[in-house]
């Protein structure tokens, strides 16, 4: 992982993170508790193959209970609350005020968008990214009950896939995203397939509605 100065200017802007999505760079900080941001450009990049996405038996069980309700870009405050304090073994974040507050605009704009998992009124898990082009760009996920970030992250799969989008990336991988399918790729590689992402446009809400967990099993074949 690098860090690099910021390449454009010193405001830290909506307009600003959306080049430097497009130029293969994303923001982080330290801690919560830093209100510096720091751009990142890894050696190697982090990505779901859209028809690589795995599921395990156990996703599969969850899935078909149907316990779950799913909302598309419903409660942002919540999501990225919910990335930055919950999650298995989270010790800190790196999503401060600042980062929280330019995302916050970016959903506004309909740039950032979350995926919503409900139980009755309650959220339990989500995640939240940003769609440029044909590339969605993952930011952070989290859960209060068990596979529900899964199951976000199920339906993100089938949501862009529907929508016409060719690139979803992680940013890293770690175990839990490796068996899901994610994979690591070279920089040179990460920039070629968003080079021709940043071409294409695709369509986050061409699935229309929201939906439930047993949804997600429609378009999420792959059983590891």
């Amino acid at each position: 992982m690098s860090q690099q100065p910021d390449p454009f200017e010193t405001d830290f802007t909506p307009e600003l993170v959306v080049r430097a999505y497009q130029a293969g760079i994303f923001p982080m900080s330290e801690s919560e508790d830093d209100p510096e941001v720091f751009w990142v450009c890894p050696e190697l990049r982090g990505v779901i193959p859209l028809d690589g996405f795995k599921t395990s038996k156990s996703l599969r069980k969850t899935l078909k209970n149907n316990r779950y309700s799913i909302k598309i870009d419903n409660d942002f405050e919540q999501v990225i609350h919910g990335c930055a304090h919950y999650g298995s073994e989270r010790q800190s974040t790196w999503i401060n005020p600042t980062i929280a507050n330019v995302y916050g605009q970016l959903f506004e704009r309909k740039i950032c968008h979350t995926v919503e998992i409900w139980d009755e009124n309650k959220l339990v898990g989500g995640l939240y990214g940003l769609a440029i082009g044909a590339a969605f760009f993952g930011e952070s996920m989290f859960h209060r009950q068990p596979n529900t970030s899964k199951i976000a992250l199920a339906h993100l799969v089938q949501r862009l896939k529907f929508g016409g989008f060719s690139l979803l990336d992680t940013q890293f991988i770690s175990p839990h995203l490796q068996t899901l399918g994610a994979i690591e790729i070279s920089r040179e590689e990460y920039e070629k397939h968003l080079k021709q992402a940043l071409l294409e446009e695709g369509d986050f809400y061409r699935l229309s509605g929201v939906g439930t967990s047993e949804d997600c099993l429609h378009e999420t074949s792959h059983i590891s």
